[in-house]
C-alpha cells in the first residue's frame, strides 16, 4: 500500500475514534501532521519539521528581518518525500482547503475525508464555497460518510464520480455485548453540543418517568450544554433517576450498553446548520445489540431502519421520543427484535473493518 500522510488542523480530531481507526488499522507508514502548529507525528512520537539549525536561522531571521528563511512548506515537502509519500488523506473539508495549494506545488495526491460540520455549518460553507469547488475538482477522491452528506458536497460542484461514500463501522469490541434487557435504564453518550440535543433527549425522558417511576437515564459525554442539562434535572427534582457520568472509555461504553435498555439521542440540525455525520455511537449501540431511538437525522436513517432495528422521530419531537422509549419498556422482546436486527445489520453492512478496507481501496485506486 502507498505511504499516507494523515494531515488535520483539528487538536482534539487525533484522538476521535473514526480518525484513530485509521492511524491504528489503515495497513500503510503514516504520518500525522497537525497543520496548525510546525509539528508532525511520526509513529506516534512527536518531531519538528524544521531541524534545530533551521529554527535558530528562522528566529534570527524574524528578530531582524520580520519574516522567516525557511517556510514550513519546504519543510513539509521534505519530510513527507523522505518518508516516501505518496498520498495526503485531510480530515475534514477545511484541511483538505489548507493542503489544497501545497499538494499543487508539490504534486501529491490528495484525498479529503468530510465528517460533520465540515459539510453543515452554513458559515463553513460559504466562507469555502469557491475553495471546496477548486478542491473538489483537483482532489482524486472525497469521502463522505452519509447519503445525506454526499447529496450536500455534490449540490456545492463536486463531481458524483469522485466521491466516495463509506460508513463509519464500530469498534469490534460491541459485538461481544449481550444485554439482558431487564433493567429499565436508558444510555445515552455524546458531546452535550447543540447538535446532538441532549436536553431534548431529558425531556422526553422526564415526561417518559412521569408514568413509570423505575426508568432511568444514565448520559456520558461532556460539553457546553452539561451544565444546563443538570439544572434542568435538578429543577425536575429527578436527581436519582438521571445520571451524568462524564466521559468514559469504550470498556465502559460497553458495560453501559450491557446494562441498558436501549440508547437513545436525539439528534437535530443546530441554528448554525451543524449536523451529525452518522454517529458513532448508534453504530456501537446497534453493534452492542441495543434497540436505537433517535432521530431522522443526517446519516442515522442510512444505519437505522426505523420499525425493524430501531424507532426514529422527526427532530423535536420530543413526545414522540418519550412514545418510542414507553413502546420498548413495555415490549421487551420488541425490544430483544429490534436490538438483534441491528446487529445482524451493522455485521452485514457497517463493521469497522469494511470502513477500514474501503478507505484502503480508495488510497490505493488512485
Amino acid at each position: 500500500m502507498k505511504k499516507i500522510a494523515i494531515v488535520t488542523s483539528n487538536h482534539g480530531a487525533y484522538s476521535e475514534t473514526f480518525i484513530k481507526a485509521q492511524i491504528d488499522l489503515l495497513p500503510a507508514n503514516i504520518l500525522l501532521y497537525d497543520g496548525l502548529l510546525p509539528k508532525y507525528y511520526n509513529d506516534k512520537k512527536l518531531i519538528f519539521s524544521l531541524n534545530k539549525i533551521e529554527r535558530v536561522i528562522n528566529r534570527i531571521s524574524f528578530l531582524f528581518f520580520k519574516n522567516i528563511f525557511f517556510t514550513y512548506g519546504k519543510a513539509l515537502n521534505r519530510i513527507l518525500k523522505n518518508n516516501d509519500v505518496k498520498v495526503i488523506l485531510a480530515q475534514y473539508g477545511l484541511s483538505g482547503v489548507e493542503m489544497l495549494a501545497f499538494c499543487k506545488k508539490y504534486k501529491f495526491d490528495l484525498i479529503v475525508h468530510f465528517h460533520g460540520f465540515d459539510a453543515s455549518i452554513k458559515e463553513v460553507l460559504e466562507t469555502n464555497r469557491g475553495k471546496y469547488y477548486e478542491m473538489f475538482h483537483f482532489a482524486k477522491k472525497i469521502v463522505v460518510v452519509s447519503i445525506k452528506m454526499e447529496q450536500t458536497i455534490i449540490d456545492l460542484g463536486c463531481p458524483k464520480e469522485k466521491i466516495l461514500l463509506n460508513h463509519y463501522g464500530p469498534n469490534d469490541i460491541f459485538f461481544e455485548n449481550e444485554p439482558n434487557f431487564s433493567s429499565d435504564v436508558f444510555f445515552s453518550i455524546g458531546r452535550f453540543v447543540d447538535k446532538k440535543a441532549p436536553y431534548l433527549t431529558l425531556i422526553a425522558f422526564y415526561e417518559l418517568q412521569k408514568e413509570f417511576s423505575t426508568v432511568k437515564l444514565r448520559m456520558a459525554g461532556t460539553g457546553e450544554l452539561l451544565n444546563t442539562c443538570k439544572n434542568m434535572v435538578k429543577a425536575w427534582s429527578i436527581e436519582d433517576k438521571v445520571e451524568f457520568l462524564g466521559v468514559i472509555k469504550p470498556e465502559q461504553t460497553k458495560y453501559e450498553m450491557e446494562n441498558a435498555l436501549a440508547f437513545v439521542q436525539h439528534s437535530l440540525v443546530a441554528d448554525s446548520g451543524d449536523s451529525e455525520g452518522t454517529p458513532v455511537a448508534v453504530l456501537e449501540a446497534q453493534a452492542a445489540a441495543l434497540p436505537v431511538i433517535s432521530t431522522f437525522h443526517a446519516g442515522i436513517p442510512d444505519v437505522v431502519l426505523s420499525g425493524k432495528t430501531g424507532i426514529l422521530v422527526n427532530e423535536t419531537d420530543v413526545f414522540g421520543m418519550k412514545e418510542a422509549m414507553k413502546e420498548v419498556f413495555l415490549n421487551r422482546d420488541y425490544a430483544k427484535i429490534l436490538g438483534r436486527n441491528g446487529r445482524k445489520r451493522i455485521k452485514q453492512n457497517f463493521t469497522m473493518h469494511m470502513y477500514i478496507e474501503r478507505l484502503r481501496n480508495c488510497i490505493n485506486e488512485i
